[in-house]
């Protein structure tokens, strides 16, 4: 497991580009067969990428979490950016379209992956996983892509046409923790999350997703005074530390998978940031 360690604000301004990559940019999650995951000690929180091909693959502790399961410490929410596939939690099959989003509480022992369309449109199925720890168990829930609470927000004339849809939040399905949901953005519209802001109480991470091979994403981070950039493709994830700025805009229309930890879950609790403020 790659391991991303915590920074401040003042770290910011010495980085070049490699480095603020380096730290902040997570790329290469899913690769065919293979679990990969990245332990970022913003929150602890735990990015992962399954992509079941041709065979299950089973989530595993890491020796980085000091556990017997995944799961003993931990929940998760999971969603699924590729064809149809299935996750297993001891025993019982859950089915994630494209877009749905699956709880696993903590205390869940064997968790499978496997991908059952993988001729379909949008290929074998890619499970994109978010991890925090938790101190109670809650019930393993599936939500079906566009089933959760849909927010629509944005206008065309500002390029931001985009509905959220909440999935793990304190509303919805329950969890300690992880705040969970998918954004779509409407053709035509490619700035994600304007005005920019931050929530002191919070790590946000972002997996775009949906964007064509030959587009990327600015993605904005930084404290707003000091704002940098990061240049992310299709199925790449940014981790964004609580005194960050988290907004992006992209050559071309995509969709993104937006997730918190730390200490609250209310969806609002955010420190708005005018365009005019940024620098």
């Amino acid at each position: 497991m790659d391991q991303r360690y915590a920074t401040s604000p003042e770290h910011v301004p010495g980085m070049d580009t490699a480095e603020l990559r380096r730290r902040y940019l997570v790329q290469d999650l899913f690769v065919p067969g293979e679990v990969k995951a990245v332990y970022t000690h913003h929150d602890r929180i735990v990015l992962a990428g399954i992509s079941p091909v041709g065979t299950p693959l089973e989530l595993g502790s890491f020796p980085e979490i000091r556990s017997d399961h995944f799961f003993d410490h931990r929940e998760a929410g999971i969603v699924n950016v590729g064809g149809t596939g299935t996750v297993s939690v001891d025993g019982t099959k859950h089915e994630l379209t494209t877009g749905s989003c699956l709880y696993v509480g903590r205390g869940a022992q064997v968790v499978s992956f496997e991908a059952t369309d993988i001729d379909g449109d949008q290929g074998a199925a890619a499970f994109y996983l978010i991890s925090a720890p938790a101190h109670t168990a809650y019930p393993t829930t599936l939500v079906e892509a566009g089933e959760g609470t849909q927010r629509e927000l944005g206008d065309p004339l500002t390029s931001n046409r985009r509905t959220l849809n909440q999935y793990i939040h304190e509303n919805g399905v329950r969890s300690c923790q992880v705040v969970m949901g998918v954004t779509r953005l409407h053709p035509g519209s490619m700035w994600n999350t304007m005005p920019a802001h931050t929530h002191d109480r919070r790590t946000e991470c972002y997996l775009y997703f949906d964007l064509p091979s030959d587009a990327r994403v600015i993605h904005l981070m930084g404290e707003p005074t000091e704002s940098r950039h990061v240049v992310v493709g299709d199925r790449e994830a940014v981790i964004s530390p609580s005194w960050s700025v988290h907004s992006g805009v992209g050559s071309a229309s995509y969709s993104f998978v937006w997730a918190m930890a730390g200490e609250n879950q209310s969806f609002d609790d955010m420190d708005g940031f005018p365009i005019t403020d940024l620098r």
